[in-house]
């Protein structure tokens, strides 16, 4: 029987936002190698290259995601919700050991492995929360995109507070709470991220409720900020540390009032009519009102790409065409899918526009994380012997600009159809500049400079997501998502390894010491970061206006519409 169901949206899919912000504040944990790298590399007698390498290991753990982005079309989403939780506590429950002497040595190619483990869990819990979500929020993906991966930007500052107010600046309590407390969180919210049936129409109250998580998220990044200054300030005693974490948990709550709040003032649901149920009830004029729901946006729905009918019903040649299609009377012929429908991997591997995305993206985060990776030692290098102020000031721009991009690029993507690719753009060009303040070594740029590469890697980060779904389609987004997140530990492997710490260690020689003092232990590096950055820009303005086109069809009635052929 062939089912269509065209129902509003429900509680549910909010109660797995709120979920799913707690998973992406857990799949932050690879932003804490700053934090413990010091450690590490005095701990076990590293030189800075060894230590770079370990940081691209956590960039190739977090960023292959192949294997969990085809198991989001296979498996339910709390199922990559438990893989990630195990290894988290296999990866950094190993690294424990090692640092904490607990095993007496580790081979350096066990401790690299340890790291790709540890950090993958990050793949499998972005994956299970991004993947469900955007589904569950078809209409708003810009904003579900900029809200979860603004949540995730901050919780490098949630675990700089941890470890700042709880741990005392223990990195070995700090890797111990990543190997037990995250499993912990992530099986206890496993249950929660799940598929549900979203709204066939834009929900009146949802721009309020979105609204209400943004405020919320921004919020507790004021919080988050102001409590890491205070720490830098003050030494706050136990009881006034345990009461702002406290306060922070609550924070950290916030957006399960939503759900709460429309479970008390419970409304009507709107549905789209007619709703049909199968074309057998189409040619009787029968409906079952009983019948089960079935989720819109599962790669198993083969038939709700029928849905599309209904968004031009000036005459009953589309219900006749809808009960043709039921009884087999049409035979579709296969063609190739267009931008804006749902793309195969091997689809889309072969489009201009799917390169020119990666490459704007990899010329984007690939600097970025060299920049995340060695912050203490750029930090050191330039007089600031404690990075704790510095990664903080990082994660609340980097969360600024995931969520500042969010709103902002649907606002306009609304309004005026500009595609996403066009913040991408200014964000290169953002980035590219505050390479060249690093590099001229003036008094306060570091800072400044940290702040505007942390809100461009936010805005790469934000944009690449709702980018890729819009143009090739939600059925496979998982695997194509997280192959466009490869550019990560390509761009760490080239820029930071080859590149930043090669330098590095050559000037550190010259000065007779593992430990680099001054400009010139990173201004080669910048200067040749920033052209890369200044180069993804161009490309991001090429992507821009071949997108264009795509964005007025998407775009043109002011919300997103599913193309005609779009299947799930």
């Amino acid at each position: 029987m062939l089912k269509l169901v065209l129902k509003g949206g429900s509680r549910p899919p909010w109660v797995g936002l709120a979920a799913a912000v707690w998973v992406q504040i857990a799949s932050a944990s690879s932003y804490n190698f700053s934090l413990y790298s010091h450690f590490l590399k005095s701990v076990l007698g590293l030189n800075q290259q060894q230590l770079t390498i370990l940081g691209v290991a956590n960039d190739i753990g977090e960023s292959v995601g192949l294997l969990p982005g085809l198991a989001c079309n296979i498996f339910p989403p709390w199922a990559l919700v438990l893989v990630g939780s195990v290894c988290c506590f296999l990866g950094y429950g190993a690294i424990w050991l090692a640092v904490s002497r607990t095993l007496p040595s580790m081979p350096y190619w066990l401790l690299f492995l340890t790291h790709c483990i540890a950090t993958n869990s990050n793949a499998w819990f972005a994956t299970a929360v991004l993947v469900t979500n955007m589904r569950n929020f078809p209409l708003s993906r810009g904003t579900v995109a900029g809200i979860l991966k603004g949540y995730a930007g901050l919780g490098a500052a949630v675990y700089t507070v941890i470890y700042s107010l709880i741990f005392r600046k223990s990195a070995s309590d700090l890797l111990l709470f990543l190997a037990i407390g995250i499993p912990i969180f992530g099986i206890a919210l496993m249950y929660f991220v799940r598929p549900c049936t979203p709204a066939a129409s834009e929900d009146p109250f949802e721009r309020g409720h979105f609204l209400f998580t943004q405020a919320a998220c921004v919020s507790l990044a004021v919080f988050l900020v102001s409590t890491t200054i205070l720490y830098a300030k003050t030494t706050p005693s136990d009881a006034v540390a345990y009461l702002l974490v406290a306060i922070m948990v609550v924070l950290l709550m916030s957006p399960l009032a939503v759900p709460i709040k429309m479970t008390i003032c419970s409304t009507k649901t709107k549905k789209l009519e007619p709703q049909v149920e199968s074309a057998e009830a189409l040619a009787s004029g029968e409906s079952d009102s009983s019948s089960e729901i079935e989720p819109l946006l599962t790669p198993s729905s083969s038939s709700t790409n029928l849905r599309s009918f209904y968004e031009n019903d000036d005459d009953g040649s589309d219900a006749e065409t809808l009960l043709a299609l039921g009884e087999g009377g049409i035979h579709k012929e296969k063609r190739r899918p267009k931008r804006g429908e749902d793309f195969n991997f091997h689809e889309a591997v072969i489009k201009a526009d799917f390169w020119l995305l990666w490459f704007s993206y990899f010329l984007g985060v690939g600097p970025g994380i060299t920049i995340l990776n060695n912050l203490s030692q750029i930090g050191i290098s330039l007089g600031v012997n404690d990075s704790t102020l510095l990664l903080a000031l990082f994660s609340l721009c980097n969360f600024i600009g995931r969520l500042g991009s969010g709103v902002i690029s649907e606002h306009f993507v609304r309004s005026r159809t500009i595609p996403r690719s066009l913040w991408m753009m200014f964000a290169l060009i953002l980035m590219a500049i505050a390479f060249l303040l690093y590099a001229s070594g003036l008094t306060g740029t570091l800072y400044i400079a940290t702040g505007f590469t942390g809100i461009s890697f936010g805005v790469l980060y934000s944009m690449m997501i709702p980018m890729a779904s819009e143009i090739f389609g939600l059925k496979n987004f998982g695997v194509i998502l997280n192959f466009m997140l490869l550019g990560n530990p390509i761009g760490a492997a080239l820029f930071s390894v080859f590149l930043a710490s090669t330098l590095y260690d050559i000037e550190a020689a010259k000065q007779g010491s593992i430990t680099c003092i001054g400009q010139q232990c990173f201004r080669i590096t910048f200067f040749v970061l920033s052209g890369v950055a200044g180069f993804g820009s161009i490309l991001s303005l090429i992507l821009t206006i071949r997108l264009r086109p795509v964005y007025r069809m998407l775009y043109s009635s002011g919300s997103f519409r599913l193309p005609l052929s779009t299947v799930y």
